[in-house]
């Protein structure tokens, strides 16, 4: 599995990338997708929407199950990848490419694992 070493992780495998323009960027990681095995369909919040750190925002279907995604950060969605709605297979194929969300938050990664204590997370699973 590849840990993306810019990202901040959540223990349910949604990470966050902070921008230049104070937002962040939200998808699963590539843990999570390749547990979920094939993605077939994801179902986005929409642009304006207020998500809430520890709540659910998405939803993914694999050909396993469909797996709720959590926030990691509370804020106001600024976008979302609408490449996904068509095509959630990218989220397989690079899930640190095929983010879900932009969010307008106040970001504090004290609150998520960085990349070396998420990649020693994943050692004990």
């Amino acid at each position: 599995m590849s840990v993306h070493e810019k990202c901040y992780y959540t223990e349910s495998h949604e990470w966050v990338l902070p921008q230049e323009d104070g937002t962040v960027l939200v998808g699963l990681s590539d843990y999570a997708q390749n547990e979920l095995g094939d993605l077939v369909f994801v179902n986005l919040p929409e642009v304006g929407d207020e998500i809430t750190a520890h709540e659910s925002f998405a939803d993914v279907e694999s050909v396993k199950a469909v797996s709720d995604v959590y926030a990691p950060v509370s804020g106001k969605v600024t976008a979302i990848n609408e490449e996904l709605l068509d095509s959630p297979e990218k989220i397989n194929e690079d899930a640190y490419g095929a983010w879900f969300v932009r969010v307008e938050c106040e970001f504090d990664p004290s609150e998520l694992m960085d990349s070396k204590a998420y990649q020693a997370y994943l050692e004990t699973l």
